[in-house]
């Protein structure tokens, strides 16, 4: 019975290092930039757009699918950062438990 008590307590600690990573992930902001810096999206680590800065150069109609494109490049670039970002904490919080490969948390 020890054993399950001690399995329900580490759970409930899980749970509430999930949600202390998740509040974290929200709060931090990471920033991805196409066309050298012309396009610089930022997302919270989450996802979420906050900004996007677009130098004013590319505000020409001639030029409105070069700016589509930095803007998809731009968002994809800060995706991936916050992705490695959300990787990385989860890999920290879990470090030592027996997860299997490829599988991800929170489920």
């Amino acid at each position: 019975m020890k054993d399950i008590m001690g399995m329900m307590k580490k759970a409930q600690e899980m749970q509430a290092k999930v949600g202390e990573m998740q509040a974290e992930l929200e709060a931090t902001e990471v920033q991805g930039s196409a066309g050298a810096g012309m396009v610089v999206v930022t997302l919270t680590g989450k996802g979420d757009m906050r900004g996007v800065k677009i130098d004013p150069s590319l505000l020409k109609a001639e030029e409105a699918e070069i700016l589509e494109d930095l803007l998809i490049a731009a968002h994809t670039d800060a995706r991936a950062k916050a992705e490695e970002i959300s990787q990385s904490k989860m890999q920290e919080m879990t470090a030592g438990l027996p997860i299997p490969p490829g599988m991800k948390l929170p489920f």
